[in-house]
């Protein structure tokens, strides 16, 4: 990058100082949302997230690297907002508005550390960061339980096609020997909250036109409910044959492992596939 620092030292001092309140303002819910990364299965992704961002952030160092160093005042605004934010957000008690106000924050400090044009060149992996973000129990349980009601009734038809007697009562699975409750986790929303964190990073660094970058990002969720009726309709399956405790246990884990590789191997096949779509219409094209 170029840099246009008339006053260096002191820009220094205060981004030093700025750095250090940053620290301790939100240093305590950096520590528990880390925990939550920890605690709570749904965002066990958590940990990836700002490691991918830097990818993100270093896959654009050409481009950057052409940009003008150029600190911005608009920076203290937005620190001011996030801190506000934050503010809100702790007098509340509502993580979601504090572990925002960390993300607003972030950008802010980029802003005054290197300016507008640089902060809009990394937009997007800044705003990737929201991955990490849990959401709140309220918004979560909204799209959990239609989900769960969803995918009960389509692993039912598929379970039912296949001539195994299955009754569903809500999101629960009865059959032969045992009943199959369909209960958060296996909702699909956790293996849709982290593949669509994936296919977001995958998308953004793919080398596709910009409509199949979104059709690519997108798409994880019918991958993602498809996997999770999969998950659903082997756990049957096997609780019907072997006994009703493979629906329990290491087993039941693994499953939820293997189902969210398959996953993975359906996105990038699905890049394969736009990829190729791409390379044979600009052949065609000259």
């Amino acid at each position: 990058m170029n840099t246009t620092y008339p006053t260096r030292p002191r820009v220094f001092l205060q981004l030093c100082i700025i750095m250090a309140a940053f620290a301790i303002l939100f240093g305590p819910a950096i520590l528990n949302l880390v925990r939550d990364w920890t605690t709570n299965d749904n965002y066990s992704h958590g940990f990836l997230v700002p490691l991918i961002s830097g990818y993100m952030i270093w896959q654009k160092k050409d481009q950057l690297a052409k940009l003008t160093i150029n600190p911005s005042n608009l920076g203290l605004l937005m620190i001011l907002f996030g801190m506000f934010v934050f503010t809100i957000g702790s007098i509340g008690a509502e993580l979601f508005t504090m572990r925002t106000a960390i993300v607003i924050t972030i950008a802010g400090l980029c802003t005054y550390s290197f300016g507008i044009k640089v902060t809009i060149a990394i937009a997007v992996p800044l705003a990737y960061l929201m991955f990490m973000v849990p959401l709140p129990a309220i918004i979560w349980n909204k799209i959990a339980f239609p989900l769960q009601l969803v995918a009960a009734q389509l692993t039912a038809y598929t379970v039912q096609l296949m001539g195994i007697p299955l009754l569903r009562e809500g999101n629960v699975l009865h059959l032969s020997n045992t009943s199959l409750e369909v209960v958060d986790a296996c909702s699909g929303l956790r293996s849709l909250t982290s593949l669509l964190a994936l296919s977001a990073a995958f998308a953004y660094i793919a080398k596709l036109a910009s409509i199949n970058k979104w059709l690519l990002f997108l798409s994880a969720i019918p991958i993602a409910i498809m996997v999770n009726i999969l998950r659903l309709t082997i756990t049957a399956l096997l609780a019907t044959h072997i006994g009703p405790e493979t629906a329990q246990g290491f087993l039941h884990d693994l499953s939820g492992i293997i189902v969210f590789i398959v996953a993975f191997i359906m996105l990038f096949g699905l890049y394969n596939l736009m990829h190729s779509f791409e390379q044979k219409v600009l052949k065609k094209s000259h």
